[in-house]
């Protein structure tokens, strides 16, 4: 079938149609059930038809699909039975990606690129502390400091707090207890290694969205297994990324092919004891960055770990088997089987518990976007490796990436840490406000009682006013998104 990758046989062979990739997509069931091969096949599927993906790789199992499978009898077999022609073991074209640029290469964003709310989410500040961070960036911005990386922000927040008092007509009342807050929350993140992902050069967007000489889609893997150890900054790196291509891409409507696909595997931690604005704004970005061309999938163990706000956006679905050992099991079966479209030929919650490894119900959507009759189905092989690959294999396939010289070596310009360590070793004492020209250290005011509303009101004028200015413009741009207004607000 043209413009179609086949997941498995039932009593008819189901096909996920590229058309419709973009109204995404759920991959749920129980550890051990095959959700990862299942991702595999997808991810396989997508490439053979020219379609990038990305995938984070939590448990290192999806790097094999970098080698060609082992060609085992019974994946012949399997592949036989669910009619998949041409069926031979195949290493599909790869790129390595980490945060940490331990086990691929190095993904980098600006603090800039972050922005003040997301960054705020990521660090779990109070709304005061977050409004604080927001003048902290309007600042920089109305001098022309670049926030690069982490010593960048650190330089930054150590020069408001030295200069509150001068700085206090124009950003307002800022504490050096505020202050003090944020840089112990920023040291606690370094320490966690998140200072590995702000720095230059960025990720450019396109390097996710390349094809091989042969027209294949490449798999760009996020090597996860020790970012998952960090569950705010997995879920917010992925945020970021999502966040970064609804900005970004501009609107394409249907099409035959979706531009990229991206796999959100362990999506619950992106839900765990979220805000209701969270929520909300997940749920606007899923629904609308289809038109840019960028399917999601969702990856979880169980149906109930999204919001039904989200799970009503997932048009294709592959269940794999769900255990009902609980009264929370129980539901999440009569869940997951009410979300299909009724086969009267099958008992969907008793089939649910009943499948075996490799086997799922499966529902995409067919002709006019309408959810096909849910079927079990013996989901087909992968043609590449089934599990981890060595480190050789790894540094083979590093070695021979289109992106490696781009990403690989660290790039420090001269940014807000330089400029400012100027202006400390100058001695002036003084701090240039928004209007421009140097204002004397005055005497600092007294705090009042609460700096909530205070604050956040400055904030709020701050922004207002750097509208008019390039910098500015940035700001209130990322204020104004559709993704980053509520949905970082604790």
């Amino acid at each position: 079938m043209d413009n179609a990758l086949l997941i498995g046989k039932g009593d008819t062979q189901q096909w996920l149609q590229t058309r419709y990739a973009n109204r995404h997509g759920l991959i749920a069931g129980a550890t051990g059930t095959g959700k990862t091969v299942t991702l595999q096949v997808l991810a396989e599927g997508f490439s053979d038809l020219g379609v990038p993906v990305f995938a984070a790789d939590i448990k290192g199992d999806l790097a094999g699909v970098s080698q060609p499978g082992s060609g085992d009898a019974k994946l012949a077999e399997r592949a036989q039975a669910v009619g998949m022609s041409g069926y031979t073991p195949q290493a599909y074209p790869v790129v390595f990606w980490d945060v940490f640029g331990e086990s691929g290469h190095p993904v980098r964003g600006t603090v800039s690129d972050m922005g003040p709310l997301l960054l705020a989410r990521l660090m779990g500040l109070s709304d005061v502390q977050e409004a604080v961070l927001q003048l902290v960036f309007k600042y920089c911005d109305d001098q022309g400091l670049l926030l690069l990386d982490f010593k960048d922000l650190k330089a930054a927040l150590a020069y408001v707090a030295d200069n509150a008092a001068s700085l206090g007509s124009d950003y307002g009342l800022v504490t050096k207890a505020s202050i003090g807050a944020i840089q112990r929350t920023l040291l606690t993140l370094q320490q966690d290694g998140a200072e590995h992902f702000f720095g230059e050069p960025a990720l450019d967007l396109h390097d996710l969205m390349r094809q091989d000489m042969t027209g294949r889609g490449v798999i760009n893997v996020l090597a996860a297994d020790k970012l998952y150890q960090k569950p705010t900054l997995y879920a917010t790196f992925l945020l970021w990324l999502l966040a970064e291509l609804f900005e970004k891409l501009p609107e394409r409507g249907d099409a035959d092919k979706p531009l990229l696909v991206f796999f959100f595997d362990e999506a619950h931690l992106l839900f765990n004891d979220a805000p209701k604005a969270l929520v909300d704004k997940v749920e606007q970005v899923v629904r609308l960055i289809r038109s840019k061309g960028v399917g999601v999938y969702f990856v979880t163990q169980n149906p109930l770990d999204l919001p039904d706000t989200v799970l009503g956006q997932l048009g294709n679905r592959v269940q794999h088997a769900l255990r009902a050992f609980t009264p929370r099991d129980q539901k999440a079966v009569k869940a997951a089987a009410e979300t299909f479209r009724a086969n009267p030929k099958l008992d969907v919650a008793e089939a649910i518990q009943q499948l075996g490894v490799g086997e799922a119900l499966v529902s995409t959507l067919g002709e006019g976007g309408v959810p096909g009759v849910v079927e079990r189905t013996r989901v087909r092989p992968p043609r590449g490796r089934i599990g981890a690959i060595s480190a050789e294999e790894r540094r083979q396939v590093i070695g021979r990436s289109p992106v490696g010289t781009r990403y690989d070596q660290a790039v420090d310009r001269e940014s807000a840490y330089e400029k400012l360590a100027q202006r400390t070793q100058q001695g002036t004492g003084t701090a240039v406000p928004a209007g421009g020209g140097a204002v004397k250290g005055s005497p600092a005011r007294p705090a009042p009682p609460s700096q909530v509303q205070v604050v956040l009101e400055t904030a709020a004028k701050s922004v207002v006013r750097s509208v008019g200015t390039q910098v500015g413009r940035e700001l209130g741009k990322e204020l104004m998104r559709g993704l980053l207004g509520s949905l970082t607000r604790r």
